[in-house]
């Protein structure tokens, strides 16, 4: 069945123009300034978009669904995230696969793989994780890269004895990536610095969350982009720095680019929207702000704005990792290393970028489009199936209404998590309608598709 979208606002990365959009066979056929619906086949469903705007489908870089750490595992599902991530608007998302450093990649692979076929509702990929680098392990990265479409690694320089890697495995992991044309994302702080941090905190009787972020201080971040930085300068390979938190940390991106390493720049929507004394609430409250790195001090809001208006920074994703407060996040009542980092915002981001972002005046409509969703398709090898509004782009189609006002709870969240985070918080607008290679898979803040029906995204390596 055919879906038509009339007299919709379209504005992607770089257009904005008012136009009928048809789609048939999940891919968008035809865009013309007025399409006659007896001109179309019988039983097309019309969607009336006058006075809304029209989206490519915003697509989420950075999240974890399936995630075993610290001995537990994210709450999430693939079909509960899904509806989240469809909820807000989002309909493509690049998942990290995080195993642990006895395990082979080849498993880990089809261990996450098997999950989201069962109940993913969006489109999905994966970054893979390089957590050992043995001649077995490497074997299996060329195999994950060029049998099965997954042109992204992801590194870690921290979670020292976990998911840490040593310098030089570092270099060979991004060498190899360089001969592959593969984009290696990057957690960058300094796992050997945070690992004594945290040993004379919690030595000093300071146990409760509110220390987590003089754990790991600004510091520790620009030093890990920078240490980054200078081994991708050595090999040659292209990097992303994920969730960059701060100001330093900004700064040594840029600075490396301007040496002419090839790097790109994530922020995350908890770093944009929140600050530190979120994660300083009393009654252990603010263990629910955990996240790495951590929320900084408000100054840094403006940075990442700043940069995402500029284009300095390229991607805006979540970072989604679900982990309850009941159960999981108070494991560290008595030591705040034992906490399950993260801040679940799958279905929270366009709504809250689009708020905090697009109606103050921090960015414009293009750059939110460009940020939640174009970027990342060029970037990791999508666009233009992708990430764009065009004749013969996947129908990933977003119908925004910015007259909406409502509030962020708990009981209109779809994650499994058993707290929402932006709690109370306005929204000035949402997604109306959302869909998934021509079929509505959301609508009004509601998931009314089908679970399950969500692909694999093939990808081909393009940073050679």
């Amino acid at each position: 069945m055919g879906l038509l979208i009339r007299n919709g606002r379209i504005i992607t990365a770089s257009d904005d123009y008012v136009a009928d959009v048809y789609a048939e066979g999940e891919t968008i056929t035809r865009i013309e300034p007025s399409i006659d619906p007896g001109s179309l086949p019988p039983g097309v469903e019309t969607i009336d978009a006058r006075g809304k705007y029209v989206f490519p489908g915003f697509i989420d870089p950075h999240v974890h669904i399936h995630l075993p750490f610290m001995g537990t595992n994210a709450i999430d599902d693939h079909a509960s995230a899904s509806r989240a991530a469809l909820a807000g608007g989002t309909t493509s998302v690049i998942e990290m696969i995080c195993p642990g450093p006895t395990d082979e990649p080849m498993d880990a692979f089809a261990e996450w793989k098997s999950r989201a076929e069962a109940g993913a509702a969006v489109d999905y990929s994966f970054h893979m994780s390089v957590v050992r680098f043995d001649e077995s392990a490497q074997a299996q990265f060329r195999r994950i890269v060029e049998q099965e479409g997954i042109p992204s690694f992801k590194v870690f320089l921290a979670y020292k004895g976990a998911l840490d890697l040593g310098d030089e495995d570092l270099f060979g992991a991004l060498s190899l990536a360089r001969k592959l044309g593969v984009i290696v994302t990057a957690h960058c702080e300094n796992a050997e610095a945070i690992d004594a941090m945290q040993r004379r905190l919690l030595a000093e009787g300071k146990t409760g969350p509110e220390w987590h972020e003089p754990s790991r201080p600004i510091s520790v971040e620009a030093d890990g982009v920078h240490h980054l930085a200078t081994m991708a300068e050595l090999t040659g390979a292209h990097i992303y720095t994920v969730h960059t938190s701060c100001e330093p940390a900004v700064r040594a991106a840029v600075d490396a680019r301007l040496r002419g390493v090839n790097i790109w720049i994530e922020a995350v929507l908890p770093h944009l929207v929140l600050d530190k004394s979120a994660a300083e609430r009393p009654d252990f409250e603010g263990a629910k702000y955990v996240m790495s790195p951590p929320l900084r001090e408000k100054r840094h809001q403006d940075v990442l704005w700043a940069g995402l208006s500029g284009r300095t920074i390229s991607t805006i994703g979540t970072d989604h990792a679900p982990f309850n407060f009941n159960g999981q996040k108070d494991m560290g009542r008595d030591a705040f290393t034992k906490i399950p980092n993260g801040i679940p915002s799958i279905q929270e981001r366009p709504a809250l970028v689009y708020t905090y972002g697009v109606r103050t005046g921090r960015i414009d409509q293009h750059t939110f489009v460009d940020a939640c969703s174009t970027q990342a398709a060029r970037l990791f090898g999508m666009y233009p199936r992708k990430g764009d509004i065009r004749v013969g782009a996947d129908a990933d189609l977003v119908v925004w209404d910015p007259d909406f006002e409502g509030k962020i709870s708990k009981e209109t969240s779809l994650s499994a998590v058993d707290y929402n985070a932006f709690e109370g918080w306005f929204v000035h607008g949402r997604a109306s309608v959302v869909t998934v290679r021509g079929q509505i898979q959301a609508r009004d803040g509601a998931f009314v598709g089908t679970e399950g029906r969500g692909r694999m995204i093939p990808r081909e390596p393009t940073h050679f």
